[in-house]
């Protein structure tokens, strides 16, 4: 890992993408590539598979807690993600809370939607809180969320892929008038096994580095190591990192005035 992310460093490699531990790829990650200006802490960046299409959902584990600029910080570098990705020039994103109602939620959520709200910054457009069900909805671009919740939401959602696939495939193999069904259903049985597929949303971006770094599943298959080297190869191809400084650059360093309007919101 270790040699990977120093080939990033010193322009011998585009990308690292790695399936070891989190924790040791995040702290060497850090250490080695530093951050972006204004950022303090990086976060892993997934892309979410919705009803609507895909989402960016971050962070997803990186760091655990975190107070309303670490929260601003996510949605402005999330929204630079969604915004080269998904073609749209204002991506619009959502605070995973527990309840859509602004009394809801910690404080420090609670902040950052007030921040956002004030801001108003033009490279985004903020809808407000989103509940967990919401992020397979698709109901925002961006769904940002602190690292513990996240990594719960995720879990979640990859453990009830499987646990629907293995009750769906026992089902099947139940009677004889079950499997003559799945016969003739079976494109549409292919197509759903398709888009339940944890190891086909497999890679998480170090958002907030200046490098790129992906993490893999440690447990996945061969097919879904590939999948996140193809993550590490789009990000690289699209020069993410660059765009991503860019918008930064054009919010006139929003991220350092955060400061400031917490203060005018207080």
């Amino acid at each position: 890992m270790w040699l990977a992310i120093d080939a990033v460093k010193k322009g011998e490699a585009d990308v690292a993408v790695s399936a070891g531990n989190t924790g040791a790829l995040m702290a060497m990650s850090r250490f080695n590539l530093r951050t972006l200006p204004g950022i303090d802490r990086p976060a892993i960046t997934g892309i979410w598979p919705t009803s609507r299409g895909e989402s960016v959902v971050l962070d997803l584990g990186a760091t655990i807690g975190g107070d309303a600029h670490h929260l601003v910080s996510l949605a402005v570098m999330g929204a630079a993600m969604a915004s080269v990705l998904f073609n749209k020039k204002r991506p619009t994103v959502g605070l995973l809370n527990i309840g859509a109602e602004e009394i809801k939620g910690h404080e420090e959520i609670r902040e950052a939607s007030e921040i956002l709200r004030a801001r108003n910054l033009p490279e985004l457009d903020y809808i407000g809180f989103v509940e967990g069900d919401g992020i397979g909805k698709g109901l925002a671009d961006v769904i940002v969320a602190e690292g513990f919740s996240g990594n719960i939401a995720l879990k979640a959602a990859e453990g009830t892929a499987r646990q629907m696939a293995e009750l769906l495939r026992n089902e099947i193999q139940r009677s004889w008038l079950s499997k003559l069904g799945y016969l003739f259903a079976r494109s549409a049985f292919q197509a759903l096994r398709d888009k339940m597929d944890p190891n086909k949303s497999n890679g998480g971006v170090f958002l907030g580095l200046k490098g790129l770094v992906v993490k893999s599943h440690g447990g996945t298959s061969a097919e879904g190591f590939a999948y996140a080297i193809d993550v590490g190869y789009e990000m690289a191809h699209y020069d993410l990192l660059n765009k991503i400084n860019q918008m930064l650059n054009r919010e006139g360093s929003a991220l350092n005035s955060v400061q400031a309007a917490q203060e005018a919101v207080s």
